[in-house]
């Protein structure tokens, strides 16, 4: 079971700093002055163009915020049953999840053609079977 709480608390931290592309995207389009201010003038209808792959970058770090909730959810269920004969098997898909969201990340970002999906996907199966741990 530990390490099921170690890729818990890697994953939060990346999901805390999957952020900081995008705001230094926006830091070095809108200037330093702008940026300081919070919003340019007439935001959100007039505002400076940012890069296609901060914006990409943007939705991969919502995305990891929106399925954050059920691998929580999934983690502490498992751990609170004290699953012993099952916590090698939820800490192995605890780190699955924890490297798919980085390559859908990197995919996204990048704007790999085709892969997206398929990783996003690997990381809810990784939440499913962690939860058929639970349930099972």
């Amino acid at each position: 079971m530990h390490n099921v709480y170690f890729y818990l608390a890697v994953s939060g931290v990346l999901t805390v700093l999957m952020w900081i592309p995008y705001i230094l995207a926006r830091l070095f389009t809108w200037g330093l002055p702008t940026f300081l201010h919070n919003y340019p003038k007439g935001f959100p209808v007039d505002q400076p163009e940012p890069p296609l792959w901060a914006e990409r970058a943007k939705r991969a770090h919502l995305n990891m915020v929106e399925t954050m909730p059920a691998f929580i959810a999934v983690v502490v269920a498992a751990a609170s049953l004290n699953l012993a004969s099952t916590g090698e098997a939820v800490g192995h898909w605890a780190m699955i999840f924890f490297y798919a969201r980085i390559v859908y990340w990197v995919v996204y970002v990048v704007g790999i053609p085709y892969l997206r999906t398929p990783t996003y996907l690997i990381s809810w199966a990784a939440i499913l079977m962690i939860g058929a741990q639970v349930v099972g």
